[in-house]
């Protein structure tokens, strides 16, 4: 142990000798392993966000769209034709076991008004159980309900955002918002949610009965998407079958013809999200490790160079009993040490620059305590690898011809 921090407080020492070639040669090392965990921070936590927005839309939920991905050949996409219908929702709530919520959606955006003031916002058309399915709270006054749908009551029920740009200052309950020039009353307000992923304010919304939406607003008689909740996490894969073999048997689909809709559980959706931000959170690493390489080889070179500056140095130490290990190990441990305190350096750095990044631009950063080990790692492995080859060169010049060496 007395010869390891012998061996270490010169490295220091010989280190300490060209300081501004030393902290040069380490800022490689700090840019290198700081760009590694801001970026997989800011990754994580774009992973972590993704997670939340799935998790906003309830629990144990299938969605099901309108259109395919192709049909005929062409692709169509998710709810881009009306082909599903209000019966196919009562059948499903009918026909398919463990089905607990059901809220056919019919979706818009529109001008609405109230008094002197006007917005364009979102309008969605659901059942009663879209509350529920979405765990999305009425915080004042109530939820519409089965009644207000059988009936096309016109009733809704707005997003903070409205309550805030159309009726500042007031109480928005009871009063009258007008869309496409339809009178409806506002019977509650939801608890505000704040942006979504693509940053869009989800609070922007108003929710009116499907019916309504159908038969006063829009005019049609088909639904772009049905949510739909199952008891428990188990149900997801065979209600989510099911759902597909009643849809087809419904809508008179022989085999080998494609679907006029698409069917996706909420865990289909959670993997496809995160596996976006787990392909960015690779490529923001891949692309800062080059900078980890580039800080490696400017530990080699400056390595390379001190080698050839204590030439006679090296041969003065041979000649009074440094054995070519003893050299090895000298200058392994120098580069080592710029590593390692370099990459401690980077860690906090890039610590640092996940956090303002986060709060300047407001993206959650999530920095792991794996990824700064790792990031440790790395640099003192780095050291190791790039510092090797110079040591080694170190340890096998002749005595007599480092002697020499002018």
């Amino acid at each position: 142990m007395t010869r390891i921090w012998a061996t270490i407080k010169i490295a220091v020492r010989a280190l300490r000798r060209n300081k501004l070639r030393t902290i040069l040669t380490m800022l490689g090392m700090i840019i290198g392993v700081g760009a590694v965990i801001a970026m997989v921070g800011i990754g994580n936590g774009a992973k972590a966000q993704v997670e939340a927005q799935i998790a906003s839309l309830g629990q144990n939920v299938i969605l099901i769209f309108s259109g395919s991905h192709t049909r005929g050949g062409v692709h169509i996409g998710w709810g881009s034709a009306g082909t599903l219908t209000v019966e196919d929702t009562e059948a499903i709530q009918r026909e398919v076991p463990g089905v607990v919520g059901v809220s056919p959606e019919v979706r818009s955006g529109s001008q609405i008004a109230a008094g002197n003031q006007n917005w364009y916002t979102q309008i969605l058309g659901e059942s009663p159980d879209y509350f529920d399915i979405r765990q999305w709270s009425v915080v004042e006054g109530a939820p519409f309900t089965e009644q207000d749908v059988r009936s096309a009551n016109k009733v809704a029920v707005i997003g903070r955002t409205i309550a805030d740009q159309l009726y500042s200052g007031e109480d928005p309950l009871g009063q009258v918002v007008r869309i496409k020039n339809v009178p409806f009353i506002i019977v509650g307000i939801l608890s505000p949610r704040g942006l979504s992923i693509q940053g869009q304010d989800q609070d922007d919304v108003v929710i009116i009965p499907y019916t309504s939406a159908m038969k006063r607003v829009q005019g049609v008689t088909t639904l772009r998407s049905i949510n739909v909740q199952v008891a428990k996490a188990t149900l997801l894969a065979p209600g989510q079958q099911q759902i597909v073999e009643l849809l087809r048997q419904r809508h008179r689909i022989t085999p080998g013809r494609d679907d006029d809709f698409t069917v996706r559980t909420q865990q289909e959706i959670a993997d496809m999200a995160t596996e976006q931000s787990k392909t960015m959170t690779a490529m923001l690493a891949a692309v800062a490790l080059v900078s980890l390489i580039v800080g490696g080889i400017g530990v080699m070179n400056i390595m390379l160079v001190s080698v050839t500056e204590r030439t006679r140095e090296i041969g003065i130490r041979m000649a009074v009993g440094a054995r070519g290990r003893d050299i090895l190990l000298q200058f392994l441990t120098e580069a080592v040490t710029l590593s390692v305190i370099g990459g401690v350096v980077g860690i906090g750095a890039g610590v640092g620059a996940a956090k303002i990044l986060a709060a300047l631009k407001n993206w959650p950063a999530i920095t792991s305590t794996f990824w700064i080990v790792v990031a440790f790692l790395v640099s003192a492995a780095v050291g190791i690898f790039f510092g090797f080859y110079p040591a080694r060169k170190a340890s096998q010049l002749d005595p007599i011809e480092a002697l020499r060496y002018e």
